[in-house]
Protein backbone atom coordinates (compact mmCIF):
# COMPACT_ATOMS: atom_id res chain seq x y z
CA UNK A 1 0.00 0.00 0.00
CA UNK A 2 1.31 3.86 -0.79
CA UNK A 3 2.65 5.70 1.91
CA UNK A 4 3.10 9.02 2.30
CA UNK A 5 -0.27 10.17 2.39
CA UNK A 6 -2.13 12.65 5.05
CA UNK A 7 -3.77 10.91 8.02
CA UNK A 8 -7.67 12.07 7.50
CA UNK A 9 -10.17 12.55 10.01
CA UNK A 10 -13.93 12.22 9.15
CA UNK A 11 -15.98 15.53 9.97
CA UNK A 12 -17.83 16.50 13.06
CA UNK A 13 -15.97 13.63 15.08
CA UNK A 14 -18.03 10.94 12.99
CA UNK A 15 -16.90 7.10 12.94
CA UNK A 16 -17.85 5.98 9.67
CA UNK A 17 -18.00 7.15 5.74
CA UNK A 18 -20.13 6.02 3.12
CA UNK A 19 -18.38 6.47 0.09
CA UNK A 20 -20.09 6.45 -3.27
CA UNK A 21 -17.58 4.90 -5.90
CA UNK A 22 -18.24 5.14 -9.69
CA UNK A 23 -15.34 2.65 -10.48
CA UNK A 24 -12.13 1.23 -9.59
CA UNK A 25 -9.36 3.42 -10.80
CA UNK A 26 -11.18 6.66 -9.08
CA UNK A 27 -11.31 4.88 -5.89
CA UNK A 28 -8.46 2.82 -5.69
CA UNK A 29 -6.12 5.89 -4.28
CA UNK A 30 -9.64 7.30 -1.93
CA UNK A 31 -9.88 3.62 -0.88
CA UNK A 32 -6.10 2.88 -0.03
CA UNK A 33 -5.78 6.70 1.88
CA UNK A 34 -9.19 6.19 4.06
CA UNK A 35 -7.48 2.11 5.10
CA UNK A 36 -4.14 3.76 6.21
CA UNK A 37 -5.81 6.73 8.20
CA UNK A 38 -8.20 3.68 9.89
CA UNK A 39 -10.72 4.93 8.54
CA UNK A 40 -13.82 2.62 8.45
CA UNK A 41 -16.03 3.17 5.56
CA UNK A 42 -18.64 0.98 3.10
CA UNK A 43 -18.72 1.53 -0.65
CA UNK A 44 -21.68 2.25 -2.20
CA UNK A 45 -21.86 1.63 -5.91
CA UNK A 46 -25.01 3.19 -7.59
CA UNK A 47 -24.46 4.57 -11.03
CA UNK A 48 -27.28 3.75 -13.24
CA UNK A 49 -25.79 6.45 -15.69
CA UNK A 50 -23.34 3.66 -17.05
CA UNK A 51 -23.61 2.71 -20.31
CA UNK A 52 -23.71 -0.49 -21.66
CA UNK A 53 -24.56 -3.27 -18.98
CA UNK A 54 -21.05 -4.90 -20.48
CA UNK A 55 -19.41 -1.45 -19.07
CA UNK A 56 -21.54 -1.26 -16.17
CA UNK A 57 -20.17 -5.00 -15.27
CA UNK A 58 -16.67 -3.99 -16.26
CA UNK A 59 -16.46 -1.30 -13.85
CA UNK A 60 -18.75 -2.67 -10.85
CA UNK A 61 -16.82 -6.23 -11.00
CA UNK A 62 -13.49 -4.35 -10.67
CA UNK A 63 -14.34 -2.05 -7.84
CA UNK A 64 -15.64 -5.20 -6.37
CA UNK A 65 -12.08 -7.13 -6.98
CA UNK A 66 -10.42 -4.38 -5.39
CA UNK A 67 -12.60 -3.69 -2.46
CA UNK A 68 -12.79 -7.70 -1.84
CA UNK A 69 -9.03 -7.21 -1.95
CA UNK A 70 -8.80 -4.81 1.46
CA UNK A 71 -11.72 -6.22 3.17
CA UNK A 72 -13.96 -3.02 2.70
CA UNK A 73 -18.00 -3.63 2.60
CA UNK A 74 -19.10 -2.92 -1.26
CA UNK A 75 -22.99 -1.89 -1.27
CA UNK A 76 -24.27 -3.25 -4.78
CA UNK A 77 -27.32 -0.87 -5.25
CA UNK A 78 -30.01 -0.91 -8.12
CA UNK A 79 -28.92 -0.11 -11.86
CA UNK A 80 -32.32 1.66 -12.69
CA UNK A 81 -31.37 2.46 -15.96
CA UNK A 82 -34.90 3.09 -16.70
CA UNK A 83 -35.21 6.28 -14.13
CA UNK A 84 -31.70 7.41 -15.22
CA UNK A 85 -33.12 8.04 -19.26
CA UNK A 86 -36.36 9.56 -17.68
CA UNK A 87 -34.41 12.05 -15.68
CA UNK A 88 -31.81 12.66 -18.63
CA UNK A 89 -34.94 13.61 -20.81
CA UNK A 90 -34.01 16.79 -22.72
CA UNK A 91 -30.65 16.75 -22.20
CA UNK A 92 -29.41 13.94 -24.65
CA UNK A 93 -27.00 16.91 -26.34
CA UNK A 94 -26.13 18.93 -23.51
CA UNK A 95 -22.22 19.20 -23.17
CA UNK A 96 -20.12 16.97 -20.83
CA UNK A 97 -19.68 18.82 -17.39
CA UNK A 98 -23.31 20.45 -18.48
CA UNK A 99 -26.70 20.05 -16.68
CA UNK A 100 -27.18 16.77 -17.75
CA UNK A 101 -24.00 15.66 -15.06
CA UNK A 102 -25.29 17.76 -12.65
CA UNK A 103 -28.73 15.63 -13.15
CA UNK A 104 -26.26 12.51 -12.71
CA UNK A 105 -24.52 13.50 -10.06
CA UNK A 106 -27.89 14.83 -8.03
CA UNK A 107 -29.34 11.31 -8.43
CA UNK A 108 -26.36 9.35 -7.65
CA UNK A 109 -25.94 11.44 -4.41
CA UNK A 110 -29.87 11.47 -3.44
CA UNK A 111 -29.78 7.29 -3.49
CA UNK A 112 -26.46 7.37 -1.21
CA UNK A 113 -27.59 10.11 0.96
CA UNK A 114 -30.89 8.01 1.42
CA UNK A 115 -29.08 4.87 2.14
CA UNK A 116 -26.85 6.78 4.53
CA UNK A 117 -30.25 7.51 6.76
CA UNK A 118 -31.47 4.19 6.48
CA UNK A 119 -28.30 2.55 7.90
CA UNK A 120 -27.18 4.71 10.28
CA UNK A 121 -24.10 7.02 8.04
CA UNK A 122 -23.93 10.55 8.80
CA UNK A 123 -20.81 11.50 6.80
CA UNK A 124 -20.98 10.57 2.91
CA UNK A 125 -18.11 11.13 0.29
CA UNK A 126 -17.94 10.17 -3.34
CA UNK A 127 -14.51 9.59 -5.46
CA UNK A 128 -15.97 10.96 -8.28
CA UNK A 129 -14.02 14.36 -7.62
CA UNK A 130 -10.28 12.89 -7.69
CA UNK A 131 -10.96 12.53 -11.68
CA UNK A 132 -9.52 15.95 -13.77
CA UNK A 133 -12.02 15.55 -16.01
CA UNK A 134 -14.95 16.32 -13.92
CA UNK A 135 -15.87 19.67 -12.03
CA UNK A 136 -14.87 19.63 -8.73
CA UNK A 137 -17.30 22.28 -7.71
CA UNK A 138 -20.09 21.08 -9.67
CA UNK A 139 -19.29 17.41 -7.77
CA UNK A 140 -19.70 18.99 -4.26
CA UNK A 141 -22.68 21.32 -4.97
CA UNK A 142 -24.67 18.33 -5.96
CA UNK A 143 -23.39 16.51 -2.74
CA UNK A 144 -24.23 19.68 -0.67
CA UNK A 145 -28.07 19.37 -1.91
CA UNK A 146 -28.24 15.62 -1.37
CA UNK A 147 -27.52 15.34 2.39
CA UNK A 148 -29.85 18.81 2.64
CA UNK A 149 -33.31 16.27 3.25
CA UNK A 150 -31.22 15.35 6.75
CA UNK A 151 -30.28 17.98 9.37
CA UNK A 152 -27.36 15.93 10.65
CA UNK A 153 -25.62 14.44 7.59
CA UNK A 154 -22.35 16.07 6.00
CA UNK A 155 -21.00 15.90 2.47
CA UNK A 156 -17.40 15.50 3.29
CA UNK A 157 -16.01 17.48 0.36
CA UNK A 158 -12.13 16.41 0.85
CA UNK A 159 -10.25 17.05 -2.10
CA UNK A 160 -8.74 13.69 -3.24
CA UNK A 161 -6.42 15.37 -5.78
CA UNK A 162 -4.68 17.11 -3.86
CA UNK A 163 -0.78 16.17 -2.17
CA UNK A 164 -0.15 13.28 -5.00
CA UNK A 165 -3.06 11.78 -4.84
CA UNK A 166 -4.01 12.14 -8.47
CA UNK A 167 -0.77 10.56 -9.59
CA UNK A 168 -1.38 7.92 -6.46
CA UNK A 169 -4.29 7.13 -8.26
CA UNK A 170 -2.43 6.40 -11.65
CA UNK A 171 0.18 4.86 -9.73
CA UNK A 172 -2.42 2.30 -7.97
CA UNK A 173 -4.25 1.87 -11.64
CA UNK A 174 -1.27 0.37 -13.40
CA UNK A 175 -0.59 -1.72 -10.25
CA UNK A 176 -3.61 -3.18 -10.20
CA UNK A 177 -4.02 -3.46 -13.96
CA UNK A 178 -7.69 -1.61 -13.79
CA UNK A 179 -9.97 -1.49 -16.77
CA UNK A 180 -9.76 1.57 -18.25
CA UNK A 181 -12.82 3.01 -19.14
CA UNK A 182 -12.79 5.31 -22.17
CA UNK A 183 -15.43 7.54 -21.81
CA UNK A 184 -17.16 9.43 -18.44
CA UNK A 185 -19.95 6.26 -18.86
CA UNK A 186 -23.19 7.37 -19.98
CA UNK A 187 -24.47 6.86 -24.02
CA UNK A 188 -24.33 10.06 -24.35
CA UNK A 189 -20.59 10.31 -23.21
CA UNK A 190 -19.84 7.52 -25.63
CA UNK A 191 -21.11 8.81 -28.54
CA UNK A 192 -19.41 12.35 -28.02
CA UNK A 193 -15.88 10.73 -27.44
CA UNK A 194 -17.10 8.49 -30.41
CA UNK A 195 -17.48 11.34 -32.59
CA UNK A 196 -14.60 13.50 -31.66
CA UNK A 197 -12.57 10.39 -32.19
CA UNK A 198 -14.20 9.71 -35.48
CA UNK A 199 -13.35 13.28 -36.62
CA UNK A 200 -9.42 13.15 -35.17
CA UNK A 201 -9.50 9.77 -37.32
CA UNK A 202 -9.27 7.62 -34.70
CA UNK A 203 -10.66 4.31 -34.21
CA UNK A 204 -13.99 3.91 -32.31
CA UNK A 205 -14.10 2.75 -28.64
CA UNK A 206 -14.05 -1.07 -28.15
CA UNK A 207 -15.61 -1.80 -24.57
CA UNK A 208 -13.15 -3.93 -22.89
CA UNK A 209 -10.08 -4.44 -23.92
CA UNK A 210 -7.88 -1.29 -22.51
CA UNK A 211 -6.74 -1.75 -19.19
CA UNK A 212 -3.94 0.50 -16.82
CA UNK A 213 -0.45 -0.06 -17.75
CA UNK A 214 -0.65 -1.79 -21.20
CA UNK A 215 0.80 0.97 -23.04
CA UNK A 216 3.86 0.02 -20.59
CA UNK A 217 4.66 -3.38 -21.35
Amino acid sequence: MTTHREKLTLPAGADKLLLHTCCAPCSGEVMEALLVSGIDYTLYFYNPNIHPQKEYLLRKEENIRFAEQHGVPFVDADYDTDNWFARAHGMEHEPERGIRCTMCFDMRFERTALYAFEHGFSVISSSLGISRWKNMQQINDCGARAVAPYPDMIYWDYNWRKKGGSARMIEISKRERFYQQEYCGCVYSLRDTNLHRKSQGRALITLGVQYYGDDEK
